[in-house]
């Protein structure tokens, strides 16, 4: 099974049926060993009708009881083996669909951390959640057929070819009938990978939903927009639940299929043979064997339809994952340094022009469009913005980061001390993973916090969270800060921000979820901290807009009107409009 440390390998992205080959093709012995269990055990379970029709026949029959306590034993001894067999099939199997589990979570997550800070631009929360939830399990169930499916082709066969030696009539019938039954649950299990992929899309769409809900619940209330975000659930979940009402209704029939299709032909089979030995066409040990072949072919049947079923599933998670892998970090083709000085940051699609050294706020009434403004300032996505007069595009991406940083107001906190979360890592260039580049130096917990933790903290009045917490800087916050409030969230991210103290800040919302006055005195402080440096900020309230060197009113993501923010407020009645109507926000969160 593969290590935690081991290389995975490289997958194959081609699709979803490439995918799963390729998780085979991994572990070859394995899957070949597996293979060879499960058919000698089906095999097996086809020796035991033999045995039993020759204890009938030469032992019973005849009443020789040395015969047919020879057979018997042999019987016994098969059985035994048989039973052994199945338990080494089983941890096969289950070491089979391990190792695809973890070698699909290990090139997950990898590409995942190569995405970097364009995952969460490429791919929703609730992609990346059902795929490490479901469709991880289900591509491992999934390779199952390498084992009892290639077991059940073989006792097939050799079974067939038995059946011959007794009845040449009954193993035509056997033979044509199997893939009849195989035939007439195919096209359910066509109808079943497009159920399962629409109902996969859908669980998708919910649990992005149910994230955004819980990380924005209290806005929502303030806003009033609780019950319309509750409405927009309600209906993608009925949505969600009739689709799975679809897929368990094909599910059902596969199954059900899958299983009474072939005891019914196990009644055909059996009543033929009992005509035959009635006619004397064979004898009754002869009989008895033809009913346990096709008892026994029962099994093989069944498992070809459970792992049809199971593959129809796996190829659909195996697409979802290929999806997934196929996503591409931004490339890097930038070979020119950056400016030696600090310089114009251009954005030609917005016409937003911010000039260095100064405090710089966007306002928008749709979010959206600030916060892509700032990704390709921040040169997250493809365009042609550009530092100076040299594209960003052309630039060496390491130069970016290292003095251009984007501080969202939803980006990640890891798990650790709050000291830990606030100490930043020269160069890593995004503070929504900077302190889990690399480990800070340990410190006493008795150590009295830098100088530049010390003014970040209080630039983002997050002295009380330190003193609230039981030991202080070396209290421990869980992932993503949920021990802390939102509020408190939103100012240690702003902090951990400002101590990494970036040529250029590019902060997006960074007081959304603070009270009047404590935004009043973030917003001060903050014009103060950074006076000489190039600051931009998105926003829409009052409070920060009146500190703003300068204020960039967009309209549909572009530039409408810039100035300061009373003078806008004195000649731009859409923005009168836009801030005023934050204001009531702010007055109904109160």
């Amino acid at each position: 099974m593969i290590d935690a440390y081991e290389d995975p390998g490289t997958p194959d992205r081609r699709g979803g049926w490439h995918y799963l080959w390729w998780l085979v093709r991994c572990q070859p012995g394995r899957s070949a060993l597996g293979a060879l269990i499960a058919s000698v055990w089906m095999v097996l379970l086809a020796a035991t009708p033999y045995l039993m029709a020759k204890a009938i026949d030469e032992g019973l029959e005849p009443g020789d009881l040395g015969l047919l306590t020879a057979w018997s034993a042999a019987l016994f001894l098969v059985g035994a083996f048989n039973a052994w067999l199945s338990i080494m099939r089983h941890r096969t199997m289950t070491r089979v669909r391990m190792d695809a589990n973890f070698r699909t979570v290990k090139v997950v997550v990898g590409h995942a951390v190569r995405l970097g800070a364009a995952l969460s631009r490429r791919a929703g929360a609730g992609e990346v959640v059902t795929i490490g939830v479901g469709d991880v399990q289900t591509i491992a169930s999934a390779l199952t057929v390498v084992g009892p499916g290639v077991g059940a082709i073989i006792a097939y066969l050799v079974v067939a070819g038995l059946l011959v030696s007794v009845s040449p009539v009954i193993a035509a019938v056997v033979l044509l009938g199997m893939p009849v039954i195989v035939g007439l649950v195919g096209p359910f299990l066509t109808r079943l990978q497009g159920a399962e992929t629409e109902y996969r899309d859908r669980q998708g769409v919910l649990t992005a939903r149910i994230a955004d809900l819980a990380g924005g619940l209290r806005v929502l209330n303030g806003l009033g927009g609780k019950g319309l975000f509750a409405d927009a659930f309600r209906h993608d979940s009925q949505r969600l639940r009739e689709q799975g009402y679809r897929v368990g209704a094909v599910t059902s029939w596969v199954q059900a299929l899958g299983v009474g299709l072939p005891t019914l032909f196990l009644a055909v089979v059996t009543w033929l043979a009992a005509r035959l030995a009635a006619q004397g066409d064979i004898s009754i040990g002869e009989l008895v064997s033809v009913y346990g072949y096709v008892a026994v072919l029962v099994g093989p049947v069944a498992f070809w339809v459970e792992c049809g079923y199971m593959l129809s599933r796996g190829v659909v998670a195996a697409r979802r994952v290929v999806r997934f892998l196929s996503l591409e970090p931004m490339e890097d083709r930038g070979t020119r340094d950056a400016p030696a000085e600090a310089s114009v940051l251009h954005d030609p699609e917005s016409g937003v022009r911010i000039l260095p050294g100064r405090l710089t706020a966007l306002a928008g009434a749709r979010p959206a469009d600030t916060a892509e403004v700032m990704d390709r300032l921040a040169r997250y996505t493809p365009s042609k913005a550009s530092w100076g007069d040299i594209p960003l595009d052309e630039i060496r991406l390491p130069q970016i980061r290292a003095r251009i940083l984007m501080a969202d107001h939803e980006a990640d906190v890891f798990a650790g001390k709050l000291r830990e979360v606030l100490t930043p890592v020269r160069g890593a260039g995004n503070c929504a993973t900077s302190h889990d580049a690399a480990a800070p130096a340990e410190q006493p917990a008795d150590a009295h916090p830098p100088a530049h933790i010390t003014t970040a903290l209080h630039t983002a009045a997050a002295e009380d969270i330190v003193q609230s917490l039981p030991d202080g800087l070396d209290s421990p916050v869980d992932a993503n800060a949920r021990n802390l409030s939102g509020g408190q969230r939103q100012r240690i991210r702003l902090a951990r921000a400002l101590a990494a103290d970036p040529e250029v800040l590019l902060a997006i919302e960074p007081t959304s979820a603070l009270d009047a006055h404590t935004e009043a005195r973030v917003a001060t402080r903050l014009k103060e901290a950074r006076r000489g440096r190039t600051t931009v900020v998105t926003t829409t309230s009052p409070l920060v807009l009146a500190h703003a060197d300068t204020v960039i009113h967009l309209v549909d993501g572009k530039v409408a009107a810039t100035g300061t923010h009373q003078g806008l407020l004195d000649h731009d009645p859409a923005y009168k409009a836009l801030v005023a109507r934050d204001t009531d926000a702010e007055e109904a969160m109160r």
